[in-house]
């Protein structure tokens, strides 16, 4: 009914969920299913001389096996030009973990007895394995023709930087760098393919974006996208790690072509680990110029990104970075060099805390500044924050965005001033801000479409692409048609993200769902009511202007005596031949023109969020272990659909941006092999690391988005984790500049610090 907008309604999924009863891809099974596992490479570089799979072939229980041999040559990347990875490594291989080859068989420990009587030759070459020496001269070539290994370059640059720099009454330059990070979803990777007789492959997996995953594997099985049946299941987290594809798929549908059965691929923890994707590695260099009142005048960047061994979302990522800093702060002059460069590591994508070494940096950056011209944090983030109403120096108009607002918001909860300089000895308190996206130009799958039909009762169905990876979305979207036809939402049936029966949907990406999935879900309710309202209006003798819809029934305005039922209204339309069925599309007026490399220039997304943190810590100079003691987070968001869905978005922004991102994540190495793949040794936050966490929503209505609603949680990822970095920093008197955190490198500042003051 009218009201379901704005409220805290229970997830669908939560009791099934809660009780175990939802069933992933893993729990799935099908008749005469068999299981696959996978050869990986136990080099980070080498040439394959021979593959043999005969032995395996022989063991008992073994149905089939498929390397290169029986792929197509098709070769994946997000965009054409970015086309560079066969999914079973054809002639080498690139990373410990790439797939070599892969059996089917009647049980999981067959499959895994079989992959040691695979026959593999190799010839080992040399390896590189961070950006700066795969750059160096006389470097061993990743891939044939990119030069100095670099995969990606975006360049951005807008007014006069070095004359500008020149202008300035403070400049600084910050270098910083960050590790590796793993998405760590508390469902591994998996895999069921069903490839009927008549060739049409159907599989279930942790998706992020089915249409998109459909599209993938048919042009890598060279089929038409009608063959290809991406099927909904529940996922157990995404973090931007679920997008892309992926061999394992790919793999599971050969299997099942070649066996006429299903075939399921489950990994394991550590495949999981080394072989979906990672958060990118990076080197962090900037200078940032500004006059003596604080105005932020110029700023030159530099990122050179560990790509690993393929391109994946290459583009995006080497570009997202820097694009939310753009829409965060005001500046005039800009150059950017961006350089994703190729490694012997495994393949890195877009991820939730993406750029910390960057977006770090800024605040870094802006605290230091603030030092220098006899400002405060506050003032100088106020002075510069980019507000609704701006445009952007790659020339996106921002409609709406409650810059100040969030920063006053968290000043103001966490007593930010009162407290800046006044703490006792080994406390700190700092501030952190950022602006997100709400989509980026995708193409034909950058829209999204919806269908609402109506069975005789009155009882309606929803039909969406929109796919939910635990955040909600599917909440988000039933809440959104509740609004718009005045019905309950327990009256809603849902069918997402089935790609045989929802029409096209972007899929939880770029931030788009609530605005775009939402605005497709919006319309087609819109057009649903206006047939309702048509029909009811010849048999109520009233203009269709003159009527409402709200409550299960449709009266005339001021006079809800008179009302008729909703599932009268449908009955009568099926009598009449009207059977109502509403369709709604939505695209975001976004610069289609618009390039990642060629031209980063236009608009780039119909809607912007805002996010603004205060991190409190004690460190204790003993230990180095930081403690936080409280976190305020402000979010702008639109109007909030779900608030606390929206609060749960919030805090795991800060448990997986801040706690885990600045103070534990990191995956370390030793010549390619990646050391710290396990529950164990891979360090994130659980529930007794987090600190007490204040969400704060800022709710100005969005003219663009669903009821006014946009993005809701990702800019808390990144604000807090910058306002984590300046929080140690105020604590310890001096900054670090490597991520994460950790208590050697505190411990290291410290004394770095105490060096520089007793030499």
């Amino acid at each position: 009914m009218s009201g379901s907008i704005g409220r805290s309604l229970p997830r669908r999924d939560a009791r099934l969920k809660a009780t175990g009863e939802a069933r992933y891809t893993a729990d799935l099974s099908l008749p005469f299913m068999l299981h696959a596992a996978v050869l990986r490479s136990p080099y980070p570089h080498a040439r394959l001389l021979r593959v043999d799979t005969s032995k395996a072939e022989r063991l008992p229980g073994v149905r089939a096996a498929v390397t290169a041999r029986d792929a197509s040559g098709v070769k994946w990347g997000v965009f054409r030009y970015t086309r560079d990875q066969e999914f079973l490594a054809r002639d080498k291989v690139r990373y410990i973990g790439e797939e070599i080859a892969a059996v089917a068989a009647d049980s999981e420990e067959i499959a895994r007895q079989a992959l040691s009587l695979i026959e593999v030759d190799y010839e080992i070459l040399p390896a590189v394995f961070d950006p700066l020496s795969a750059m160096a001269e006389g470097a061993p070539e990743l891939h044939e023709g990119s030069k100095r290994n670099v995969n990606i370059h975006v360049p951005i640059h807008v007014g006069n930087v070095d004359g500008a720099l020149k202008e300035c009454d403070y400049v600084h330059t910050e270098k910083t760098s960050s590790e590796e990070e793993s998405y760590f979803t508390t469902e591994p990777y998996a895999a069921l393919v069903h490839c009927d007789r008549q060739g049409t492959v159907e599989v279930w997996m942790p998706n992020a974006s089915p249409h998109t995953k459909a599209k993938g594997l048919a042009n890598a099985l060279e089929l038409p996208v009608s063959k290809v049946r991406v099927r909904h299941v529940w996922v157990g987290g995404a973090f931007g790690g679920r997008s892309d594809m992926f061999p394992g798929e790919y793999i599971a549908s050969l299997l099942s072509r070649k066996t006429r059965r299903p075939v399921k691929l489950v990994y394991t923890r550590e495949e999981n680990s080394i072989a979906i994707r990672q958060g990118h590695s990076m080197v962090v260099e900037t200078t940032f110029g500004f006059k003596k009142d604080g105005t932020l005048h110029a700023v030159d960047v530099t990122a050179h990104m560990d790509g690993g061994a393929y391109s994946s979302t290459g583009p995006i990522a080497t570009s997202v970075p820097f694009l939310c800093f753009e829409q965060t702060y005001r500046v005039p002059n800009v150059r950017y060099n961006g350089y994703r460069v190729y490694t012997n590591k495994g393949i890195r994508g877009m991820i939730r805390t993406h750029g910390r070494a960057w977006a770090c940096n800024v605040d870094m950056q802006l605290d230091l500044a603030a030092e220098a011209l006899g400002l405060d944090p506050v003032e100088i983030r106020r002075k510069n924050a980019l507000k609704g109403g701006e445009t952007t120096p790659t020339r996106s108009y921002i409609a709406s965005m409650a810059s100040l607002e969030t920063i006053d918001a968290v000043v103001a909860a966490s007593r930010f001033q009162e407290k800046w300089k006044n703490l006792p000895p080994w406390h700190g308190i700092g501030i952190g801000c950022v602006s997100v996206m709400s989509g980026f130009p995708m193409g034909i799958r950058g829209g999204s479409a919806a269908i609402v039909k109506f069975d005789e009762d009155g009882g309606v169905t929803l039909i969406s692409g929109v796919v939910d990876n635990g955040q909600g979305n599917e909440n988000v979207v039933l809440q959104i048609a509740a609004e718009a036809l005045g019905v309950s939402i327990d009256e809603i049936q849902l069918v997402a993200s089935d790609t045989e029966v929802t029409p096209i949907d972007q899929g939880a990406y770029s931030q788009a769902t609530t605005l775009v999935s939402g605005n497709a879900v919006q319309r087609a309710c819109e057009d649903a009511k206006r047939q309702i309202l048509e029909i009811a209006a010849r048999s109520m003798e009233a203009s269709v202007e003159d009527l409402e819809l709200d409550d299960g029934k449709v009266f005339v305005r001021g006079s809800p005596a008179r009302a008729v039922p909703l599932a009268k209204v449908i009955r009568t339309g099926l009598l009449e031949g009207r059977n109502v069925v509403g369709h709604g599309s939505f695209g975001p007026n976004v610069d289609q023109t618009r390039e990642w490399i060629q031209n980063p220039t236009g608009q780039l997304a119909a809607a912007f969020s805002y996010g603004s943190a205060v991190v409190e810590v004690k460190v204790d100079p003993e230990t180095g272990l930081v403690e936080v003691l409280d976190v305020w987070a402000a979010h702008d968001c639109g109007r909030a659909i779900n608030p606390k869905a929206v609060e749960g978005q919030m805090e795991a922004g800060v448990a997986m941006g801040g706690q885990g991102g600045i103070l534990l994540e990191a995956l370390k190495w030793h010549e390619g092999s990646n050391l710290n793949t396990g529950l164990l040794d891979y360090k994130i936050p659980l529930a007794p690391d987090m600190p007490p966490i204040h969400s704060l929503l800022v709710e100005p209505h969005d003219p663009v988005g669903p009821f006014g609603a946009k993005e809701g949680g990702l800019s808390i990822s990144m604000c807090t984790a910058q306002a984590y970095t300046n929080a140690v920093a105020n604590a310890i008197g001096t900054f670090i500049r490597e991520f994460p955190h950790t208590p050697d490198r505190v411990l290291a500042a410290i004394e770095a610090k105490r060096s520089a003051s007793h030499p």
